[in-house]
């Protein structure tokens, strides 16, 4: 039998994880829809280097800003081939 308040403990971070691609992809998401860095990093919130850390795995977005690039990243892989360049 199932155990559902395990279930329920493995699912409540899951809900609160944001998904990011891979490294390598983050960086390559960016330039196909024709984003600098500092557009994205306008858009979450935080300099521009800071972008070029995540782009390299140097860092990783945390809470809100994690959040934030998750959504962005995730919109950009969803993007049809046809919108991805200005």
């Amino acid at each position: 039998m199932i155990d559902q308040a395990r279930v329920a403990a493995v699912e409540d971070p899951l809900q609160d994880a944001a998904w990011l691609p891979a490294v390598p992809d983050r960086g390559a998401l960016r330039r196909a829809a024709g984003l600098t860095q500092r557009q994205v990093a306008a858009a979450v919130g935080v300099g521009r280097v800071q972008v070029a850390r995540w782009e390299t795995g140097v860092a990783e977005p945390r809470g809100v800003r994690r959040k934030a690039y998750s959504h962005l990243l995730g919109g950009l892989v969803h993007r049809p081939a046809d919108m991805t360049s200005p």
